[in-house]
């Protein structure tokens, strides 16, 4: 990394001690006219709607990662957020080991943990146990942000350092208690070595694309929060990757914000919830996921219809003609090896239908269900 001077040779000795493929390290992959239907996987929150609670948040996404898995989705992930009333993801390891038991083939893992929060070997000691209890299917998906406001991320760190500026070190030192990389006096991690999950780096900025490059790791942007780095984040991963004994060649996944219905108009009728979220959220009157009859008879100011208009101009809204359009077209624009959705709805209802109803129309996910109800997909296999 540029920004930490001697450490990005150091990051790369540590996990990216093979060679660069011939030819794989920097090529850009083609766009084609055509989107390629890609995997589609799922991000969820937990979301907590106004009159629900954090239990019924929790038993709902138990029951879309059932459903996500029955429609072929490739992974469920879940992220970590804290101080939030409508986000009750606060502890993706416990939320992951739940999910895991509830469901046989789908990957399931964080998008992401936030680790400045916590000890690399903490989590790694987390993970460990979660890939030796459910092997080959545990992703983590690790990023940098603290997920929460400043005053929460005091109360979860404990000591003064709010920048996240050991975020590289911590990934090194993470990955290096659970791969089989010698270091001289390493501290043991039980489980640990042996049992290493499909690690991702989040982001949603240019530092964390090139640190995924440099270290060979899969990246994931975050386009659902923070579309205006895309191409460049996209751009410098691919031109700073480097094959290591993770990956020999860039792996994107484009994380978008998804509603599917019926009809359009239905779609933006449940998409005023999301509207109104937006606002409160970035206004800092944080509550419960509104409904869309709150939504509609809420007094929206200029400026808070501005910002919400801006906000919902990238998300993937609409019938499912339109929504599989979205979908195609931000695969081209990206070449993405893969698309997360994430799904913001006031009901549970309203949003296993929108994964319901992409799945129907996106083959990827269709061909992985039928092949699924076969019998002829083994659930242990990336």
């Amino acid at each position: 990394m540029t920004r930490h001077g001697g450490r990005r040779d150091a990051s790369r000795r540590s996990l990216s001690p093979a060679p660069p493929a011939t030819g794989a390290g920097n090529q850009q992959p083609a766009v084609g006219v055509v989107p390629v239907m890609v995997p589609l996987s799922v991000l969820d929150l937990a979301t907590v709607a106004s009159g629900s609670t954090p239990a019924r948040a929790l038993a709902e996404t138990t029951k879309l990662a059932e459903l996500a898995e029955r429609l072929g989705y490739k992974r469920f992930w879940v992220a970590e957020h804290h101080g939030m009333p409508a986000v009750a993801s606060s502890s993706p390891p416990v939320l992951i080991a739940h999910l895991a038991d509830a469901t046989t083939s789908i990957r399931v893992g964080s998008g992401g943990v936030m680790l400045p929060n916590h000890a690399p070997l903490v989590v790694a000691e987390q993970f460990a146990t979660l890939e030796a209890l459910h092997g080959g299917r545990i992703d983590l998906g690790l990023g940098r942000a603290p997920g929460t406001d400043p005053r929460t991320t005091r109360a979860l760190r404990r000591h003064g350092d709010l920048h996240a500026e050991r975020f590289p070190d911590d990934v090194v030192e993470l990955i290096g208690y659970l791969a089989n990389i010698e270091g001289d006096g390493q501290v043991l991690a039980n489980p640990g070595r042996g049992y290493l999950p499909e690690v991702w780096l989040l982001g949603s900025s240019l530092f964390s694309a090139e640190l995924a490059g440099i270290l060979g790791l899969p990246y994931s942007f975050a386009y659902h929060f923070s579309p205006g780095h895309l191409d460049g984040a996209l751009e410098l991963y691919r031109s700073s990757f480097r094959s290591s004994v993770f990956l020999g060649e860039p792996r994107v996944m484009v994380a978008v914000s998804v509603l599917c219905a019926p009809s359009e108009e239905e779609a933006r009728w449940l998409a005023q919830a999301s509207a109104l979220s937006i606002v409160q959220l970035r206004t800092g009157r944080l509550g419960l996921f509104p409904s869309p009859v709150e939504a509609s008879l809420y007094p929206f100011s200029a400026a808070e219809r501005a910002l919400a208009e801006h906000a919902l101009s990238t998300h993937v809204i609409g019938d499912p003609d339109t929504v599989v359009r979205g979908l195609g077209e931000l695969q081209r624009r990206t070449a993405a090896d893969e698309i997360i959705l994430s799904t913001r709805a006031y009901s549970y209802e309203a949003r296993a239908a929108s994964l319901e109803l992409v799945a129907a129309r996106w083959p990827g996910v269709s061909a992985a269900a039928a092949a699924a109800a076969c019998g002829t997909v083994d659930g242990g296999k990336p």
